[in-house]
């Protein structure tokens, strides 16, 4: 039998806060504060197959690295550009926090996310299972940061429409 993991664990609840940051960041657009949630190497994917873990060797609909991310934010809040000048506006919901492994440097976290997209009238759903690998540091909360974040779609298989809004 698999040992539970409490969510009153500190570095649990550590983990859930910055979650609940990050989710807070992307509603209100405030992309470059997010992006400075990442660890230098820390990637942001939305893989196609719900089941696969070899994110690298999948095709995907978003592969980001730094170097991606920054790109992305930079087509969303700079000059002309769909995804920027006709962006939804969001609200998520972040639940169902499920400790998948902790140690004193690393906590991974399993959960839901409901996203509610508002554009020209029209309510969009997106759900999702989420994985964070969050890098905790020993210097607080303030320095924890995502080493990775996995977005599993529930229709990732099925034609998904453009969105202009990180997920």
């Amino acid at each position: 039998m698999t040992e539970t993991i409490p969510t009153t664990d500190i570095r649990v609840a550590r983990a859930v806060d910055l979650v609940n940051r990050e989710a807070e960041l992307l509603d209100r657009t405030e992309y470059h504060a997010w992006e400075k949630l990442f660890t230098e190497d820390g990637i942001y994917v939305i893989p196609i197959d719900r089941e696969t873990d070899d994110f690298a060797g999948s095709l995907n609909m978003v592969y980001d690295d730094a170097r991606m991310r920054q790109m992305r934010i930079a087509r969303m809040t700079e000059g002309y550009a769909l995804a920027a000048v006709d962006s939804a506006r969001t609200v998520r919901t972040v639940s169902r926090f499920v400790p998948e492994s902790i140690s004193d440097e690393e906590v991974v976290l399993r959960s839901a996310q409901i996203l509610v997209a508002y554009k020209r009238g029209n309510h969009d759903l997106w759900a999702a299972d989420l994985v964070h690998r969050i890098q905790l540091s020993p210097d607080g909360p303030e320095g924890d940061r995502i080493a990775l974040k996995v977005i599993r779609l529930v229709n990732s298989d099925d034609a998904v429409p453009a969105a202009g809004f990180l997920l």
